[in-house]
Parts: structure tokens; sequence; C-alpha cells
């Protein structure tokens, strides 16, 4: 393969990965590719594999980044001393992992009908015209979304009805001076104290809700729903029958994407996701555990984690990797805690831990994701990673520990699973507008499972009850919908399946000593407890 050959091919691999590379890493890894002239594709697939189970702080590489990679393979070549990189996918490199405030931002185009990629900055105080973008990007989003929907769309001629009826929906604007059942859909907002409105982009309308009949989900301010009903002479939109738009399949969406990566793991070609889908067919073992609510400062629970690792540690094939999430202390980590040193040596002893099993440190990974009172620059979401005076004794013991944001994105081969804790069932119970539909279930888990999954969006409560930074809402979306969401909460262990995706919670650690194991090649959720 000659200079420019191999120039192109680095560079086509790293963009499907979704990495930028700049100048002086580009030589860098010219450089270290070129010692394998008969193994090019397999030293760069190798090179792409190790990145991928770093904690980089960005998608674009510089030549730091690449150095200490680079360095690592070198001496890995040294000690074996074979010149040929394998190119074998161990299940490090099948993990792709992704801190939220590393994902795209994509905003859809009403008039041309397509997704574009937002180039600028995002600082993270925007201006309040974010403010607004927030709420009309989620509603974007929706619409799209249900214009193809059969039941919501126009007959091809007026005469003729389709077969669910004609429920095109009519713009707010439209309603005034109308008579008979209209479907609308908006935002559900409070614009003046204990009076509701419906707002969309042409209008808002004040809504009744006090004789609607309602689907599963919880509803609140801020959520997207489709409504039927009638304006009242007195100007309110009197509401008969209130839902949260239909769902659409994945595999549908992603058509329509056309080769768009809202995820964050870098668009792929079909040769790439082939050659991932058959690996992941054969990675039967691979098993994640997820484990929420470990009190670090509380003996009992500490002796607990232990007994888990122990189990773990004598199975034939280990986990390939653990998720830990926050809290990590008892107490808020918020002003008035005064123990940060003391937590840090409590990171440092659980990291002494953690190496004291052998087996799982060598062949395991560990991600850690901060809980809503761990510490932090505040408490918007998204939240940043745990702070590095906080982590630097646990890292001195796994060196290889990964420390994302919250929420956060993990990849494993094909499958997108999405990782978020809070406690999201009791705030979203206490900011429901009418209490939640029994026709279905009387599952508080599995309406909050339906409301997250229908609006697309893992935080759909009122802001002044749950602040986001305006210009990072984007990383709370849920579209196209993924394989898999992990809902930690303090609440009860749940697992439910819903519309072909797996949702769980593992259920408080240290109160209530449960957890779960995953197996993502068959999307398996075996809720354990000690």
């Amino acid at each position: 393969m000659g200079g420019a050959l191999t120039g192109k091919n680095i560079q086509r691999k790293f963009k499907i990965r979704g990495y930028t590379l700049k100048k002086d890493a580009f030589d860098l890894i010219i450089s270290f590719v070129n010692r394998f002239p008969d193994a090019e594709d397999d030293a760069i697939d190798l090179l792409l594999d190790q990145l991928e189970s770093e904690s980089l702080k960005s998608s674009v590489l510089d030549k730091e980044s690449v150095h200490k990679v680079v360095s690592l393979l070198l001496e890995a070549e040294a000690a074996v001393d074979d010149d040929t990189p394998t190119s074998t996918t161990t299940s490090r490199s099948s993990l792709r992992m992704i801190d939220a405030f590393l994902i795209p931002k994509f905003r859809y185009d009403l008039i041309r009908k397509v997704f574009y990629e937002h180039t600028g900055k995002l600082p993270i105080h925007g201006d309040a015209s974010a403010k607004a973008t927030l709420y009309k990007d989620r509603y974007l989003l929706l619409l799209q979304r249900l214009s193809r929907d059969p039941h919501f769309s126009r007959p091809a001629f007026d005469s003729e009805m389709s077969q669910f009826g004609n429920c095109e929906i009519s713009p707010i604007q439209s309603l005034i001076g109308q008579t008979g059942k209209k479907w609308v859909m908006g935002v559900i907002s409070q614009l003046e104290d204990g009076h509701f409105y419906l707002e969309d982009l042409t209008a808002s309308v004040e809504i009744n809700l006090s004789n609607a009949k309602i689907t599963t989900g919880f509803f609140s301010e801020n959520t997207v729903v489709i409504a039927e009903g009638q304006m009242l002479l007195e100007g309110i939109f009197q509401v008969f029958t209130c839902g949260f738009p239909p769902l659409e399949d994945r595999n549908k969406s992603l058509e329509l994407l056309a080769g768009i990566d809202l995820f964050g793991s870098g668009a792929l070609t079909m040769e790439e996701t082939n050659r991932l889908v058959a690996l992941e067919k054969m990675a039967v073992n691979e098993m994640f555990v997820i484990i929420s609510d470990i009190w670090l400062d509380n003996d009992e629970a500490m002796e607990k984690i232990k007994t888990v690792l122990d189990g773990y540690e004598n199975l034939e094939v280990v986990p390939s990797l653990f998720v830990f999430m926050g809290n990590f202390c008892s107490h808020p980590c918020n002003l008035s805690f005064k123990s940060y040193s003391n937590l840090r040596s409590l990171f440092g002893k659980f990291g002494l831990m953690i190496a004291s099993h052998t087996r799982l440190k060598e062949r395991s990974r560990f991600v850690f994701i901060p809980g809503p009172d761990d510490a932090g620059p505040s408490t918007v979401l998204p939240r940043c990673a745990l702070p590095k005076y906080i982590i630097e004794e646990l890292l001195n013991n796994v060196p290889d520990a990964v420390f994302l944001s919250n929420p956060c994105r993990i990849k494993f081969y094909t499958q997108e699973i999405v990782f978020f804790r809070q406690d999201l069932l009791y705030r979203m119970r206490r900011s429901c507008l009418l209490p939640p539909s029994t026709e279905e279930t009387s599952d508080p888990f599995e309406h909050l499972v339906a409301t997250v999954v229908h609006q697309s969006h893992l935080c759909p409560l009122p802001l002044n009850v749950q602040p986001i930074i305006w210009n990072y809402d984007h990383c709370l979306q849920l579209y196209p919908s993924p394989h898999t969401i992990v809902l930690a909460d303090r609440s009860e262990q749940k697992a439910f399946k819903y519309a072909g995706i797996t949702c769980f919670n593992p259920g408080s650690f240290t109160n209530e000593s449960t957890f779960v194991a995953y197996r993502p090649c068959r999307q398996e959720v075996e809720l354990s407890a000690l």
C-alpha cells in the first residue's frame, strides 16, 4: 500500500469510529503503521481498538493522546518479540464508551426534512434563545417521527379515509373559530399559575384536562402530547383523549437517518456493521454487572461489594464490564460537605479492593458514573464525571478505570446502551398533572419506562424540578430508540421490556443489596441480590 493510500485508509477508518485527527497525531499514526508493511490494516484496527479502551476527553485526537497508546503497543510488541499486530477482537475492544459532553448535536430542519449537525461551539452557559431552542428541538424530534405514523397521516384523497380514520394533526393556531373534534400536538406548559397550556410552533391554547382519558405514562409539564378535543366558547381546548406520540421502529428510524450517527459512537459502513454483528453473535459469554448506590463510607455496603467481587472472581468467565453508579457517599456532597479528603481515601480503598481481585483487574473493565448527590460542580444534567481529586488514589490502583458523565452511553459491538442515574420515579410521580392510568398497568416503573421511551428523552421533567444545561439537552435524547436503557434509581429493583427496548433498574445496593447481571448478546436481565 502506497503512502497516500495508507493516509487515506487511516483517515477513513478513524472517521468511521468517530475520531478527527490533528496533523501531528496523523503523522505519528503514519509512522506507527509503516512499521508493519504487511499488516497495515491490522495495525490501524489494533490502534483504534486500544484508543477505545482509553478514557479520552475528546474525539479530536492530538499527538499526546495518540502517543500514549502507540507507546503501549510498541512496548507490548517488544515484550512478545512479534512484529505483526494481532487483529483478535477482545472484550475490551468491543466496548465504546461515550461521555455525554462528547455526543454530537443534530437538529431537525422542518423545511428540508433532514437532520443536520450543529458545528458551532456549545457554551455551558447558553443565552435565552438556547432555552427556547431546547423545547423546539424536543418538539420537532417527535413531530418528524409522528409524520410517518399511519394513524396520523393525511388521506391520499379527501374523499377517502385511512384505515384508522382521519386523525390529522391541526396546528393550534387553526383552532380559533373552529368547531368539532380536532387532534393537536404540543408541549404542556404552565404559562400562568394554575393554568396549563398546549404550545406548538404556531401558538398556544389553554387546556382543560379534568375529564381527559389518558394513556400509560406520567403526564407532567414539559411532556409532548397528542390530544383530541374541541374548542369551547371561552377559548379553552377541552381535552377528551390525551396520549404520548407513538413510537417508531428503530430500524425504520435508522433507515431514514441515512448513516447519520446520533448515538455518538461514529457512523459505520455496512461492511463494518456486518463484521460487528458476526462478532456480537459469538460473544455469548459476555456479561455486564451494574451496581448502583454504593456508599463507600458504609462498612456494611463495602463488605457486601467485596462479597460480590469475590463471587465473580471465581467464575470461569469473569464479567467483561462492571458499572458502578453513585451515590458513592451517604451524605450529599454539597457546600456543607467537609470530608472530600476522606472521600478521596475511601475511593483509594475501593481501588485496593478491586486490585486485590487479580482476574477481575486483568480481564474486566470498571466504569464509574456519578449519582445525583455526588461531588461535582452542580446538580444540573448532564453531570460531568467525578472530579480528578476524588478519584486519583483509585486510579493508582486501577489505572484502566473509566469515569464517565451522567448520563452516558456504551456501545457493545452494535448494541446501544444508555446509563442514567437519577431518582427519577419519585420526581415524575410528584410532578404528575393527572393520576396515572391503571387501564394497562399499575406498576409505576412501567409508567416511567413508557414516558421516557415515548418522549425519546431521559428526563422530561419541568426545568424547575430538574435543571438541564440548555445547550446539552440533546445528550438526554433517546432517538433512535437504543437497545437498552438503565434507569438506576433508589426505588425497587425492576426490569421491563417495552416495544423491544430492555429497561431495568438495579435498585439501591446499599439499602436493598440488589444489583443486575446483564447479558447484552441476548439482552437478558438477571435481577440479583445478596
